[in-house]
């Protein structure tokens, strides 16, 4: 089976971009460079295709009861116009399933958007837990209806106003709106939000006005911006990815509560969520294994943690690296890390061992990697 395309490709091919594969799509990678994409976020705007991302759009009086029995937080409590999360999807072993974003459009009306790698999964499990417990649920699946745009970057709102969208540069954090436009491109969904650490909006649009959206935007200074980027720049803030900070194989990633997540994640308060259990069980218990950052040392800047690289203190085997990049923020790499609880000190100096022995000097720090 090839490879699915987004529907914006013959615009970003009309720009440069080099493409590759993410989670059976094919994405643009980058267009100039991934460090001068990365610096644009973190220094101006930027704006991602990540129409790879699933768009889900539940219905139905059942909604709100399946969503409190598969995900980790109280989604009861939001409001409507208001997105909720990250919250955690787990199964039985209190491993993640997924971490995803919701939208509250009304009580039994809300959208979704779960990652790419497990996106049809996750539709067939809501509709699957919809019929063990015998309520009424839709659910769409809208990918093919609306492109997905992140327009991220400290000069985001003040982009935006420029467009006249003034009514999306007055959301707050986290707050969305419907049926709405910028630049004369119509929008089914504007919110505050994005996943880069800046401040940003992102755009539920239709493939022919988000063309119309884009073009806009780029007239206006805004670097498009490949997935590359997207990776490093969730690195430097400790932002997590399915299939390297998390996973459901009990034998591959360590409890959800190891994540350290935060963000209000987990309500310990809640009760009968799948996983929870299990979730319980392992906070009794205490943890074994912590998410921290991992940090090289100047004179090892140019070695690059990779997933699976061993961590180590004294010839001790104390943890691994799920991800890493080259942070051009901190002019080194850095990573994320699994690391023995008895081993993670803060500050401590370690060593990052690769698959082919080589040794690079690091020390242990937390989330962000870079100072906001």
């Amino acid at each position: 089976m090839g490879l699915r395309v987004l529907p914006l490709e013959e615009l970003h091919a009309r720009l440069g971009a080099t493409f590759g594969e993410f989670a059976g799509w094919r994405v643009p990678m980058y267009y100039t460079s991934t460090i001068e994409e990365h610096l644009a976020v973190r220094g101006s705007a930027g704006i991602f295709d990540i129409s790879h991302m699933g768009r889900l759009r539940l219905r139905g009086a059942g909604v709100l009861d399946v969503l409190e029995k598969l995900y980790t937080k109280k989604l009861s409590k939001t409001r409507e116009g208001w997105m909720s999360g990250p919250t955690l999807a787990l199964n039985e072993y209190a491993r993640v399933k997924d971490d995803e974003m919701f939208y509250k459009v009304s009580d039994e009306e809300w959208l979704v958007v779960p990652n790419a790698a497990v996106a049809d999964e996750m539709a067939e499990y809501i509709r699957e837990w919809a019929d063990r417990l015998g309520v009424e649920v839709r659910v769409e699946d809208l990918r093919s209806d609306y492109a997905l745009l992140a327009l991220q970057g400290p000069e985001a709102q003040r982009i935006v106003e420029g467009l006249g969208g003034s009514e999306i540069a007055s959301l707050k954090p986290l707050q969305f709106v419907t049926n709405t436009s910028l630049a004369g491109a119509e929008i089914y969904v504007a919110s505050r939000s994005g996943w880069t650490g800046e401040d940003g909006f992102e755009f539920w649009i239709s493939p022919g006005e988000a063309v119309k959206l884009y073009e806009a935007l780029l007239e206006k200074g805004v670097k498009p911006v490949g997935i590359a980027s997207r990776d490093s720049l969730r690195i430097e803030m400790g932002f997590v990815l399915g299939g390297h900070e998390y996973g459901e194989d009990p034998r591959v990633f360590p409890c959800a509560l190891s994540l350290r997540y935060g963000l209000g994640a987990i309500d310990w308060k809640k009760t009968g969520f799948v996983g929870e259990p299990a979730l319980r069980a392992c906070r009794r218990e205490g943890v074994r294994w912590v998410r921290l950052g991992i940090v090289m040392k100047k004179k090892y800047a140019r070695f690059i943690p990779r997933q699976g690289y061993k961590i180590m203190v004294e010839d001790q085997v104390v943890g691994w690296v799920t991800s890493g990049t080259y942070s051009p923020v901190r002019k080194r790499g850095v990573g994320q890390a699994y690391i023995d609880t008895r081993y993670a000190i803060l500050g401590e100096p370690v060593e990052v061992v690769s698959e082919k022995g080589r040794r690079g000097e690091a020390k242990l720090e937390d989330f962000p990697l870079i100072k906001k």
